[in-house]
């Protein structure tokens, strides 16, 4: 199983019925394929839809369904859409159940730093911003580490996308939380051990006594 699979997986695991959830781009996208059947949940588009569907098979993409980041998306039957002015409405008055966001940092403390590159042109924060502080519950999904540096740091040295610290971080090694402001070790993925884990992680985690497997 690919880390991106891995990740979107365990996400869908954290959805709730009856939830309203935002994805952001990339890998959360993917989290819409992994939904159970017989789960009811919402998910909603920062650009102004409510009940997109998993990401439409090549050849069934429609011009004017997209997410956020013009990446292709399905609408199930019974979907709202409406414009932006009424979705930041939405998120920035806390009706977003949880939004599921990807990283470029986490730190020790839960912070997050998902928006820009210093030095590289990027094209906005987006929604990013008003996720983070407006949802219920906030989840990033990203991989642990790139070009062999690790993305769970000690102190974020990116921009932060805001003060509140997030909720849970989903990587492809392990499921990490915050309670007290300390990141907790709480899962590791299939077949790996705590000790792998604390060897590609810069933050230093707080390892409970028992740390069960992801169940996927």
């Amino acid at each position: 199983m690919d880390a991106q699979t891995i990740i979107a997986r365990r996400v869908a695991k954290e959805l709730r019925p009856g939830n309203l959830v935002n994805l952001g781009i990339g890998i959360p996208t993917l989290v819409a394929n992994y939904v159970p059947a017989e789960l009811k949940v919402f998910f909603q588009s920062e650009n102004g839809l409510i009940g997109t569907g998993p990401i439409p098979e090549q050849g069934m993409t429609h011009p004017l369904l997209t997410d956020a980041g013009g990446k292709p998306i399905s609408a199930l039957p019974g979907a709202a859409i409406f414009d932006s002015a009424m979705s930041f409405g939405l998120i920035r008055g806390g009706h977003v159940d949880m939004t599921v966001l990807g990283g470029l940092q986490v730190d020790a403390a839960g912070h997050l730093a998902n928006w820009m590159i210093p030095g590289k042109m990027v094209p906005g924060m987006g929604g990013a911003m008003d996720l983070v502080s407006g949802a219920k519950r906030v989840i990033v999904a990203m991989q642990h580490a790139a070009k062999g540096k690790s993305k769970i740091v000690a102190r974020c040295n990116l921009p932060l996308t805001s003060a509140r610290a997030v909720d849970l971080v989903v990587t492809d090694l392990a499921v990490i939380a915050f309670p007290g402001g300390n990141a907790t070790l709480l899962e590791t993925a299939p077949g790996l051990t705590v000790a792998e884990v604390l060897a590609v992680t810069d933050a230093e985690l707080t390892i409970p006594d028992a740390v069960p497997e992801m169940i996927l």
